[in-house]
């Protein structure tokens, strides 16, 4: 981020972009790029087995060992059905023959450079200049783990998942399809015919966010061809056909059993009438940023990304608000969680501001503006370290393999690993059903690092029942046998959980039991269920 201040008198002293684009090589943009993912790594953190990484990392640890999870293995195994993901990492680790902690790690850094790069391309064919470009990027990588309104999503996430690849393939789609507008017809079909396979490619990883970043790119298509009253006529088809079409879904719907309806309504964030009001700017202000640089008119394909974002966005606001009720009789709409949408909106307005913003600062006269996306941009990424330090306070920043293999500075983190070196590996486990809201846990997945079954948990495992209503009646048995278990007396305890099969507890170390605890750190404990 340094170089923005040094890139603008050479800038100005050639003249054009053309002549400043050749004074930059392809090796130096590989250099700036390679920093930029460092930086990212450094500054938001690294998690592999927490939120939903661990449910992805479960995913692999089966594929690669279907011993794992002999319980209740649907938990670990129904989003397997919808992504490669899973497989390509594991095949990624048969391989290398590297331990999965490094493929993870290694996929992770991946992850982040094709993210940069993708966004890279993108920001060339809508904005001129390079150290423009570079502005966009640089706010990109500071915000990195910004959160995604309310929608239980971030920018780009702390650890692995699908999304970590789908994202960047869905920006490199968009930037072939801004190619389409302004090369000679000779060039639109590769254009086409790439923007086809990226959009393909995040298909196989993430069929949903595919789904949301193949309708921008039809949506921007359609706005760069389009002027005046015909943009507003086109705009309200577009608006017609997506509201018929979920209504037609809504309509044809079956109706839920109260399980499945307990399953939606854990999820708060599907529902825009439970939202917060300050939760609710994170849908209108990317939508006005995004208008403010629309009207800048910063050139006829961003206009075009800006238009499509605004409409888009609108649509899924929309749509939200007429079908995503928690009162209905089914929430098909709400699981299909239309306000994902607004994942690529956020990416795209970090580029496109950051862009606009350093081109702005660029173009004074003073030296002060010029420098001054510098100390701003290191100041938003201390913000976002704090932020992501406040998250995960008693764990490691950097999660790295060697640092968390043998003793994790978490205590949960320990017992899990205890649990995988000393426990057998068709045991069941019974844990607290909030476990992993709970202060200094983290968020850390307990089957990725235990690698063993589990009862389901109200968080984690919820979200899978919401979006796989099949699991929904497992999922409520579970929680239920395992809400305030630590507080339980040992006969309530056990007659909960015998009947589910259940071998071995995770206690809180204050918890009363007249079980052998082999294991306890003073934070959490390790009980056999007393037979």
């Amino acid at each position: 981020m340094a170089t923005l201040a040094i890139l603008a008198p050479r800038e100005h002293a050639h003249g054009s972009p053309q002549a400043f684009h050749r004074h930059w090589s392809r090796a130096v943009w590989f250099a700036v790029l390679f920093a930029l993912s460092l930086g990212v790594l450094l500054a938001h953190g690294y998690h592999p087995f927490a939120e939903d990484g661990g449910l992805y990392v479960a995913g692999v640890e089966h594929l690669l060992h279907p011993a794992l999870f002999p319980h209740d293995t649907a938990f670990v195994a129904a989003h397997l059905r919808f992504s490669v993901f899973a497989p390509l990492i594991a095949g990624l680790v048969r391989l290398t023959h590297l331990p999965l902690s490094w493929a993870l790690l290694t996929a992770d850094l991946l992850s982040i450079g094709l993210t940069l790069f993708s966004a890279l391309q993108l920001l060339r064919r809508c904005i001129a200049g390079e150290a423009a470009q570079l502005g966009g990027l640089a706010l990109l990588a500071a915000w990195w783990t910004l959160p995604v309104a309310a929608t239980s999503l971030l920018l780009f996430d702390p650890y692995l998942t699908a999304r970590s690849f789908s994202t960047p393939l869905s920006l490199l789609a968009i930037a072939y399809a801004l190619e389409m507008d302004s090369n000679p017809r000779t060039s639109n079909l590769r254009s086409a015919l790439l923007c086809a396979l990226c959009l393909l490619a995040a298909a196989l990883l993430h069929p949903l966010m595919a789904a949301y970043a193949t309708a921008l790119v039809l949506a921007m298509i359609t706005a760069a061809r389009a002027s005046g009253s015909r943009s507003w006529l086109l705009w309200t088809l577009i608006a017609a056909f997506a509201l018929a079409l979920a209504a037609t879904l809504h309509a044809l719907a079956p109706a839920e059993s109260p399980a499945v309806m307990a399953a939606a309504h854990s999820r708060y964030y599907w529902f825009l009438s439970q939202w917060r009001w300050y939760e609710l700017c994170g849908v209108a202000g990317p939508l006005a940023v995004l208008t403010l640089l629309w009207r800048s008119h910063l050139s006829r394909g961003a206009d075009a990304l800006c238009a499509a974002c605004v409409g888009m966005g609108l649509i899924a606001v929309l749509i939200a608000l007429i079908f995503a009720h928690d009162n209905a009789s089914t929430h098909l709409i709400a699981r299909l969680q239309p306000l994902r949408m607004f994942l690529p909106i956020y990416a795209v307005m970090a580029l496109l501001l950051g862009a606009a913003l350093t081109r702005r600062a660029l173009e004074s006269s003073h030296t002060a503006i010029k420098l001054l996306p510098v100390p701003t941009l290191l100041a938003i990424a201390a913000l976002m370290f704090a932020c992501q330090r406040a998250t995960f306070p008693a764990s490691p920043h950097l999660e790295l393999p060697w640092r968390t293999s043998t003793n994790p500075s978490n205590s949960w983190s320990s017992a899990f690993l205890w649990i995988r070196g000393y426990t057998p590996q068709d045991a069941l486990f019974a844990i607290d059903a909030d476990y992993i809201t709970t202060p200094g846990e983290d968020a850390q997945a307990f089957r990725a690092t235990a690698q063993r079954s589990v009862l389901p948990d109200f968080s984690k495992d919820g979200g899978e029942a919401s979006i796989t209503p099949a699991l929904a009646d497992l999922w409520q048995q579970g929680v239920a046998a395992q809400t305030s278990l630590s507080a339980l007396p040992d006969t309530l305890r056990d007659a909960k959980l015998r009947p589910l099969g259940v071998t071995w507890m995770v206690l809180r170390s204050s918890a009363r039991t007249s079980s052998p605890c082999p294991y306890d750190n003073g934070t959490v404990k390790v009980c056999p269920l007393a037979r």
